[in-house]
């Protein structure tokens, strides 16, 4: 096992549990075990890693037979290690973000397009990672349905500390991706590529999949740091649960202090499952908006340093002279919205509600603050002003009343039946999680905060949630 050099700068720190691991994979085997090529290698580490359904079938796990011994032993002390929940966990807090996300059922999703995936591309080193992998500029759902299949199972109710839950399982696979990506982008264990200083020189690809892509891409360590690093691990996690409450509050929708604080500590315990370090996560608001601010300043000063300024086009959607990768990425999720909207006066309506949520420097890193039609530009004005202030009247007696709510409930149940429920998509869901999502949606369906004849509008607005395909019961040879 490589023991890297410490690093006071989190950009060079990783994940040493999960790269030892993937090094252990992808390295030379000295037990008699016959090679096999890098790519067969992380092809049956996933078909492994498919099969972590459940937290309970991760207590005293075992690789499947006929697995090489290499890796079958490196999963194994992966899954003994990294499956231990931190001794500070406090299950009270745990329960009360699960409730919180339950109880904001549709609209959670609204915020995981509008406000969560945007942030995430603020970061010029992550955008880059996306922007090569392909996942949103080409395959936006794909990038969406992944996300929302680690989001899903940590939060709804069981998902961390239940072992009929898949919380655990599902964050577990996350990291070993992560690893998989730095393994693959420096060619090697990160630890070696920091103690060289490594400079990796872009080669010609062997192919055109994801895994071969990130292979030949090449990497600068001395003037990126590592890819998907501790700094930028910390980043993602706050768009998970700052960004996320912040949202919450711009609505009008915010939450007590206390649920705020459980919601930080449920997604801390993630965070330490995901092997982001102790001093990386925040307990408060206050220290996730001060982290959080840091973190988007050295990302646009990077950035900056590395990207020619867009050159923009009266009434272009695109700017195809610009180096930089963050725009595309922005546009293709806002179109992946856009034509989830019949309407097309409100088609604009996911690029203002990113821009209210998100802020004017978001916009303008994402190449979201181009030109919108003036009438769009009123209409949501209007709307958001009215919606506020309506709310607010009427809360005064009808406390469970919100139109913000609603609209964003109906939004987010179109975007989740599109993007998730549909199997039809380039990423399927696996079985049992689409099963358990389709169970979520399902007791979603009324808003209990609402009146009834609140509800009746959205039911009527909505579309209807398509059944998940039959489960089909094998008998065991």
């Amino acid at each position: 096992m490589f023991e890297p050099v410490a690093s006071a700068d989190p950009r060079l720190r990783a994940d040493p549990l999960a790269d030892d691991t993937i090094a252990r994979v992808l390295g030379t085997w000295d037990d008699g075990t016959p090679a096999m090529s890098r790519w067969d290698a992380i092809a049956l580490v996933n078909r492994e890693l498919a099969g972590w359904q459940t937290n309970g079938m991760l207590d005293g796990w075992k690789a499947s037979l006929g697995t090489p011994a290499p890796i079958a032993a490196a999963l194994e002390d992966y899954v003994a290690r990294a499956r231990r929940l931190p001794d500070w966990v406090d299950a009270g807090k745990v329960g009360c973000a699960e409730a919180v996300f339950v109880d904001m059922s549709m609209l959670s999703c609204t915020l995981l397009f509008c406000a969560s995936l945007p942030e995430c591309y603020v970061p010029a080193d992550l955008a880059s990672v996306l922007h090569t992998a392909g996942q949103l500029e080409q395959h936006t759902d794909y990038r969406v349905r992944s996300t929302a299949a680690m989001i899903f199972p940590v939060m709804l109710r069981g998902g961390l500390l239940d072992p009929a839950g898949g919380g655990v399982a599902q964050v577990l696979k996350v990291r070993l991706i992560h690893a998989t990506i730095r393994h693959l982008i420096v060619r090697g264990n990160p630890g070696e590529a920091l103690e060289h200083g490594a400079v990796i020189a872009p080669l010609l690809a062997e192919g055109r999949g994801l895994h071969q892509t990130l292979f030949a891409r090449g990497w600068d360590v001395n003037a990126n740091g590592l890819p998907v690093n501790q700094e930028e691990l910390a980043y993602t996690l706050l768009t998970f649960h700052y960004v996320f409450l912040r949202g919450l509050r711009r609505l009008g929708l915010g939450l007590s202090k206390e649920e705020e604080g459980a919601y930080l500590h449920a997604w801390n315990v993630v965070g330490h499952l995901l092997g982001i370090e102790q001093e990386l996560l925040v307990e408060t608001m206050g220290e996730a908006e001060a982290l959080f601010a840091r973190l988007q300043q050295d990302g646009r000063a990077l950035a900056a340093a590395r990207y020619a300024p867009s050159t923009r086009k009266v009434g272009a959607t695109l700017y195809a002279r610009s180096t930089d990768p963050r725009p595309a990425l922005a546009h293709a999720l806002m179109r992946a919205m856009q034509d989830e909207i019949p309407l097309r006066a409100l088609k604009a309506f996911p690029v203002l509600l990113t821009r209210r949520l998100c802020g004017k420097d978001t916009g303008r890193d994402l190449g979201l603050d181009g030109r919108v039609s003036l009438f769009s530009r009123a209409v949501f004005a209007l709307g958001m002003g009215v919606t506020r202030t309506v709310d607010t009247l009427v809360r005064l007696v009808c406390p469970g009343f919100s139109i913000s709510r609603l609209v964003t409930r109906i939004f987010g149940y179109r975007l989740t039946t599109r993007f998730l429920m549909d199997q039809t998509r380039p990423l399927k869901l696996p079985e049992a999680l689409l099963h358990q999502v389709d169970g979520a949606v399902r007791g979603w369906d009324l808003d209990p905060q609402a009146p009834g004849w609140m509800n009746a509008i959205e039911q009527r607005l909505r579309p209807a949630t398509p059944a998940p395909e039959p489960t089909v019961i094998k008998e065991a040879a």
